[in-house]
């Protein structure tokens, strides 16, 4: 059953979050995740100076599925950890295990000793970005929600920028083993603050006990989504995405139809918007997917320099950042609403436009024009983004569903991004050896994915103004009526 709620109350402003009183826990959030985001970009550009290095240039790509794998197995136990340990304790177990697992990388004389550190990197880097929107909740008044969540997911466009920067550099100096290094002291350094300045939660006893078949279920498909990643593109690529789907769809019908799960049981309330967000936030995220080749076109259809085609790369992120500092301003439902339906038309629009523009031996103002619209795309993003975390948080009262709601939207985006990951991938080697088709197929077939993300947008709009009053609607109990809240699963 649903209730009106008032909308987010006005009155907070950016001052307000970065002023004296929210800036330690701000800093917080925001470091937790950039250091989790940085990680992601800056390993990928030391991985040819590690594999010159260590070898193991046969496990290349499984050094980003290990790390992915073990982020999203911990990412579904934020809520778990938080309620038991609270706020303080879960922050330094994630960082600790975050640094733990960047020294392990650190000291690695061979492929396999750094495939391990990597995954307990993820395992601490799961908790850190679930963590970042879970605390939103507890550590925030709530007319900041809108605007902590857009302060914490625009750290994944500035890892963007940062990660690539700083790799290039400790790259070109021959010194990955020192970057790991740096982040096992950063990591340190953001301990000292949560220990300073986060404020102490309440810790309880979970009510629920850990969702072992839900975690096996979708680490299994995760897993072989990442295995048609890097298998040679065939029937062994169509295997594994078809395994991966069948996991996913699996792990949804247990959602639904068991007692404990990983997300929040609201998402399968007759009449919640919760199950619309999660999707519209996984279309969102498949875009990313695109990311990884966008500085291979660069260099190899419009001859780029390395350093300016890793900046094209940083275009769509960069306009995702950027654009959700200004949208999450917008305090009116009707306003909020509009961003999240109009998101997934711009990305698409954006996407569709850098895909046909791409054609061998551009002009200068045509790779003006790929900026141009690589930063429209990521803008889609960035329009109703922190207002769909704000739909996730207000989904209900209960404080542990509620961080598990929060906590979830980082589960779903990991998820979305493998897969479409996987999926540009299997594309691109579809089209090559040429490079600017394998461009426009790639670009169009994710801007046709994305603009049906408008319909799905629609109702996930509806969370915007709404808060869940009575969670009990759903069949996780004996007695209690089938959900319909959520289309698709059956």
């Amino acid at each position: 059953m649903s209730s009106p709620s008032t909308s987010i109350p006005a009155g907070g402003s950016w001052r307000e979050l970065l002023g004296s009183r929210y800036a330690p826990v701000a800093a917080v959030l925001a470091g937790g995740v950039l250091l989790e985001a940085s990680n992601v970009y800056l390993t990928t550009s030391l991985l040819p100076t590690i594999v010159a290095d260590i070898g193991g240039a046969a496990f290349y790509a499984w050094t980003m599925m290990t790390f992915l794998l073990a982020s999203v197995v911990s990412s579904m136990l934020v809520s778990r950890i938080l309620t038991q340990q609270g706020a303080v304790r879960a922050y330094l177990l994630a960082l600790g295990l975050f640094a733990l697992g960047s020294a392990l990388c650190a000291a690695s004389p061979w492929m396999s000793a750094l495939l391990a550190g990597r995954a307990v990197q993820g395992l601490g880097g799961g908790l850190l970005a679930g963590l970042g929107y879970a605390l939103i909740q507890r550590a925030l008044p709530e007319r900041l929600w809108a605007r902590g969540a857009a302060l914490v997911s625009a750290m994944w466009g500035v890892g963007n920028i940062v990660g690539p920067v700083v790799g290039g550099i400790f790259a070109q100096l021959d010194a990955w083993r020192v970057t790991f290094v740096g982040l096992a002291v950063v990591s340190a350094l953001i301990g000292i603050v949560v220990v300073r300045a986060l404020p102490q939660t309440t810790r309880t006893r979970s009510r629920e006990s850990v969702p072992w078949a839900s975690l096996v279920l979708l680490a299994g498909g995760v897993a072989a989504v990442g295995i048609a990643s890097v298998v040679p593109a065939g029937l062994g690529t169509a295997v594994a995405l078809v395994v991966g789907a069948a996991l996913g769809l699996w792990f949804l019908r247990h959602e639904k139809h068991g007692r404990r799960g990983i997300l929040p049981r609201v998402t399968f309330a007759h009449g919640s918007s919760l199950g619309w967000v999660y999707l519209t936030v996984a279309v969102l995220a498949f875009a990313i997917g695109t990311e990884a080749f966008i500085p291979l076109f660069g260099q190899q259809v419009g001859g780029l320099a390395p350093f300016v085609a890793g900046l094209l790369g940083a275009a769509l992120s960069l306009g995702w950042s950027l654009t959700q500092v200004f949208t999450a301003n917008a305090t009116g439902i009707p306003s909020r609403r509009t961003l999240i339906v109009t998101g997934p038309l711009v990305v698409a629009l954006g996407l569709a436009a850098y895909g046909l523009l791409q054609h061998a031996g551009p002009s200068v103002l045509v790779v003006v024009f790929w900026f141009v619209t690589l930063f429209i795309a990521g803008a889609g993003i960035g329009l109703g983004f922190p207002h769909l975390t704000v739909a996730a948080l207000g989904s209900t009262r209960d404080e542990e569903e509620g961080a598990k709601a929060a906590a979830a939207v980082n589960t779903v985006f990991i998820i979305a991004s493998a897969f479409s990951a996987a999926m540009a991938g299997v594309l691109v080697n579809l089209a090559l050896p040429d490079t600017a088709g394998a461009a426009r197929l790639l670009m169009l077939v994710f801007a046709g994915v994305t603009v049906l993300g408008v319909f799905v947008a629609r109702g996930a709009s509806r969370g915007i103004g709404v808060r869940t009053e009575d969670e009990g609607t759903d069949d996780r109990g004996a007695d209690e009526a089938a959900p319909r809240g959520v289309p698709g699963i059956g």
